[in-house]
């Protein structure tokens, strides 16, 4: 009898104890979600710790792969720390809108089990002048994983949110996606016909209940890698219930078409690769340098082979992980016209598709030209120039390298549905298209 009575307030004991646990973990995961837009971080793609290089944020093992993933698939963080700090870096995941805004959603909602997990897996480089740490792991864990679909901020701490390191989106699609149709060409707009692209597509819902699209369905176009540009919050413009068309004659749906991008391959050191015309070691670094390349707003279209953007990390000369060396790299930009209203910037993935400040071009007056450097780990890459005018934060990639509606961008097509009676949007479509698809 004693036995019984025992057991059954040690029993009642664990009861009390679980209770009291699942409340602090519910009241733990209600803070964080207040405080997730209070954190000094952007809903976009950030570093914010001195020192961190090279993110890469996939979806399969292919570097040039976009963090689009099926629910329950994988996905590879990995980034460098040339600044050799041991960190205790955690991470989590903030669930969002569309339009890339905190969802209205608990994190309890959309994370099943703990709320953060350790990045504790790294390696040193190996027979590198530049030395660094290199980061990485893989999500969702046996510790924590998300349950919706729709747009995700990876975030990136070291040891509390207080301290970020980086931000990352991703987006995270639905088991059985709707089929989407789309049609890259030239512009409709006969003044934009042979600059412009148009991106028209068609959406099946298939088995999603959608009977008010006008206000539960949005998409989204995507240029390439880029955010700024991206069409955000389009609305289907005519169908049925069963095909719904975002065909536009605004000029809602149209891009400049741009230029191909410029190419130049540093993985190796022991020889000038493609477009590099020097190689040295000064001052205990190496320096590799770019052949020039001309402003060229109104040249004809030329076709390459490239990448959209993006880099390729790699070393040809060892084939040992974590042998990518740092390599300072030097661009030249010659113009025959003046440029005095604004700044011009090397832009791409080697940037992270931002205006940083390090890629600014500065004039050479004794040479002529416009220059600058970037600490580039080697591999091959991708890039472009872009003006900005002086007063303004809109990006001009046409200034410098013309406009051409052949052009092989890649646009990545998100469809998202927020159900009625629901609270957060699900994305529900993913599809890449290019113009080359149709007309070439």
């Amino acid at each position: 009898m004693k036995m019984r009575i025992f057991a059954d307030v040690f029993h009642l004991d664990i009861v009390i104890m679980r209770k009291r646990v699942y409340l602090v973990v519910v009241a733990f995961l209600t803070i964080f979600a207040v405080n997730a837009q209070q954190f000094d971080i952007q809903f976009d793609d950030r570093v914010y710790a001195d020192g961190i290089a090279s993110v890469k944020l996939l979806a399969k093992a292919d570097q040039l792969s976009a963090p689009v993933a099926t629910l329950g698939d994988t996905f590879n963080i990995s980034f460098d720390d040339l600044n050799l700090e041991i960190r205790h870096l955690k991470f989590t995941f903030i669930h969002c809108t569309h339009d890339w805004k905190p969802s209205d959603m608990n994190p309890i909602e959309y994370i099943e089990g703990f709320m953060e997990e350790d990045i504790n897996t790294y390696e040193h480089s190996f027979n590198t002048i530049e030395p660094y740490l290199h980061y990485y792991a893989k999500f969702p864990t046996e510790n924590i994983s998300y349950t919706k679909s729709g747009n995700y901020i990876l975030f990136v701490y070291d040891d509390t949110p207080d301290n970020p390191v980086l931000t990352r989106r991703f987006m995270v699609v639905e088991p059985l996606p709707a089929k989407i149709d789309c049609d890259v060409h030239s512009s409709k707009d006969v003044t934009n016909r042979f600059t412009h692209q148009d991106v028209d597509f068609a959406v099946f819902p298939g088995g999603y209940p959608v009977r008010n699209p006008q206000q539960t369905i949005r998409a989204t176009i995507q240029q390439n890698g880029r955010w700024d540009n991206a069409k955000i919050g389009l609305i289907y413009r005519s169908g049925s219930p069963t095909e719904l068309n975002f065909n536009y004659i605004d000029g809602t749906n149209t891009f400049p078409g741009n230029a191909e991008f410029h190419t130049f391959d540093i993985s190796t050191l022991r020889s000038n690769a493609d477009h590099i015309v020097g190689i040295s070691f000064v001052n205990h670094h190496t320096h590799a340098y770019v052949l020039q390349d001309e402003a060229r707003p109104y040249d004809a279209y030329e076709s390459r082979g490239n990448m959209n953007g993006r880099c390729y990390y790699r070393n040809r000369d060892l084939r040992n992980d974590f042998s990518e060396d740092y390599v300072f790299t030097h661009f030249t930009l010659k113009s025959s016209f003046p440029i005095t209203d604004g700044d011009v910037y090397v832009f791409g993935e080697l940037t992270d598709w931002k205006l940083q400040d390090d890629a600014k071009l500065h004039y050479n007056k004794e040479f002529g030209f416009w220059e600058t450097e970037l600490l580039l780990k080697q591999g091959v890459y991708n890039y472009q120039y872009v003006y900005v005018p002086h007063g303004s934060d809109v990006i001009d990639a046409t200034f410098i390298e013309g406009s051409h509606y052949e052009t092989s961008n890649i646009y990545n097509i998100y469809v998202y549905f927020h159900e009625e009676g629901t609270s957060y949007d699900r994305l529900i479509g993913f599809q890449s298209c290019s113009i080359v698809d149709h007309e070439h």
